[in-house]
């Protein structure tokens, strides 16, 4: 009876962990009702309030970031470019993120074309 006491409770606790981890991806599926997942590191999210967030993103040579697009059409162009300067992302993004990786150190400024005065920079180090 011990035993049966002992595998019933097994598979109750297997069945919890199955129920409760079923999402897919590094945060889950998101799905629960909770708060969205965090984005993630070295990320600028493009903000419906028409903000890059954060302003500035610090990050290493070499590194690649993330711009995170909401549900309002942004795009990013960097100015005074250089040869190191990634390409930017042109059109209407929304729902949709894109990555660019920054090989030579300095400060890469970039404005959205669609939004005047929506702005930021990344300082690469």
């Amino acid at each position: 009876m011990l035993r049966n006491l002992r595998s019933l409770s097994m598979a109750l606790s297997v069945a919890a962990a199955v129920a409760c981890g079923g999402g897919t991806g590094p945060y889950g599926s998101g799905g629960g009702g909770g708060p969205p997942p965090p984005p993630p590191p070295a990320t600028v999210e493009a903000r419906p309030t028409l903000v890059f967030t954060p302003g500035n993103l610090t990050i290493n040579a070499g590194e690649t970031m993330t711009f995170a697009f909401g549900s309002i059409g942004h795009n990013v162009t960097f100015d005074n470019r250089v040869a190191a300067t990634p390409a930017d992302i042109p059109g209407a993004n929304a729902n949709k993120s894109v990555q660019r990786t920054f090989a030579v150190a300095g400060t890469y400024q970039y404005h959205c074309n669609i939004h005047p005065g929506m702005a930021g920079s990344i300082t690469v180090q």
